[in-house]
């Protein structure tokens, strides 16, 4: 058993804990855990509400995609939620490194649905605590309206707006950011001295193909960290920071299929903040993450 878990409603196309100890299989190759946590957000709260409507949304899609012309036959396990902790992120944090500690010895992919963003420093700090890999050799690739590289926000250092400055203290090899349109002049300065490569979403839709050749020449472990505002406003209203101009979802689709054949060791999809089924946020995140697993 996996501790500070709960078990709501789980992913479409997964089994829970338990049925994979009757059904007596191999251990799954993905495990997806909700983090219902959003403490920290400073525009549309509700976050926390993002991993049961994007388990709800989930189950509005096929288990084949006709794009890939792949069935998905990967096996996923849903461990349920964490337990978090309102307003306290060290505790939720401790809990996440706990919970995501524990798939990684077992030799299970996490997936994470939030909750928002600042969740993503505790899964990729996991990945160094267990001493599971090098984090020199790990490549960020982070989707994203924001470069959410402050040092700290409105004094508070880890927040939704300071995580990827958190994940850079930890030392990756490289941070790639995509569908960057909202910045301060210290963080667009940061990212250049630091050498962290972002893309805004003209450069990206003027050069889609250039963009996808740059995801698949990555080398190495990567860890994806999505942050559904990097879609507009028009496709993902309920999120934390919305934000226009954005992706639109077949951008998206284009760049998480470039991930194929990639050695990605982990992906989080947060900031929903959907609460009523179906709502187009939670619907393209489930197929986000969906779109991923039809890779494997």
């Amino acid at each position: 058993m996996h501790l500070y878990t709960e078990n709501p409603l789980k992913f479409a196309f997964s089994q829970t804990e338990c049925e994979y100890s009757d059904l007596n299989e191999d251990k799954p190759s993905f495990g997806i855990l909700g983090v219902p946590f959003d403490s920290t957000t400073t525009y549309q709260a509700g976050a926390r509400y993002g991993p049961l409507f994007v388990r709800e949304a989930s189950y509005n899609f096929e288990k084949y995609n006709i794009f890939l012309n792949k069935i998905l036959n990967t096996t996923v396990q849903d461990i349920g939620n964490l337990e978090s902790v309102p307003g306290n992120f060290n505790k939720t944090c401790l809990n996440l490194e706990s919970v995501i500690s524990s798939l990684l010895e077992e030799g299970t992919t996490p997936i994470t649905i939030g909750g928002e963003h600042s969740i993503s420093y505790g899964v990729v700090k996991s990945f160094s605590k267990t001493g599971t890999l090098d984090m020199q050799e790990v490549t960020i690739l982070h989707f994203d309206a924001h470069m959410d590289l402050r040092d700290d926000y409105m004094g508070e250092k880890f927040s939704h707006a300071t995580v990827m400055r958190r994940i850079h203290d930890l030392k990756p090899g490289h941070m790639i950011q995509m569908g960057i349109r909202s910045a301060s002049q210290s963080e667009t300065e940061f990212a250049q001295d630091e050498g962290i490569d972002y893309y805004t979403p003209p450069e990206i839709k003027e050069d889609i193909q250039g963009m996808e050749k740059i995801i698949h020449q990555i080398k190495g472990p990567v860890y994806v960290t999505v942050d559904m505002d990097v879609l507009d406003p028009s496709y993902a209203p309920s999120v934390g920071t919305p934000t226009p101009g954005g992706l639109e979802p077949r951008d998206l689709e284009r760049l998480i299929f470039s991930l194929e054949g990639k050695e990605v060791i982990g992906l989080d999809v947060v900031e929903v903040s959907s609460n009523s089924i179906g709502d187009i946020t939670s619907i393209n995140a489930a197929k986000t993450i969906l779109d991923f697993l039809f890779l494997q």
